[in-house]
């Protein structure tokens, strides 16, 4: 099985970025309510004024796809132009394998030293 990670960014007005996401609050707590919904979750870059990172992780493509079809996600839209344009890059990824970061000795590892092939 594989899990299916959204990465976005998004510039928003700088003067009106944290409003904006406040008031979409109810959209994101929908979407984590979502069968297949692990995690989703906005923050706001500390180094550029008004630019919002997203990270979600789900648990399948299907789910996915009805998270695209259920208001969390077509409002969202709508509420992140309510106070001007954006400038937004989305990116989606499958992930067919995932591992710890640190070995046995706790020394940081780059490949899946876990994995059994």
């Amino acid at each position: 099985m594989s899990i299916i990670l959204i990465w976005a960014q998004m510039d928003l007005p700088p003067e009106h970025a944290h409003a904006i996401i406040d008031e979409a609050k109810p959209l994101i707590e929908a979407a984590l309510e979502e069968p297949g919904c692990e995690i989703y979750t906005w923050s706001h870059d500390p180094y550029v004024p008004g630019r919002v990172n997203v990270f979600e992780r789900w648990t399948s493509e299907e789910e996915l796809a009805a998270h695209f079809k259920n208001p969390a996600y077509t409002d969202m839209g709508k509420q992140l132009r309510s106070r001007g344009p954006i400038v937004a890059q989305s990116r989606k990824f499958r992930v067919d394998a995932d591992g710890p970061i640190y070995d046995e000795t706790r020394t940081p590892r780059a490949d899946f030293f876990d994995l059994v092939f």
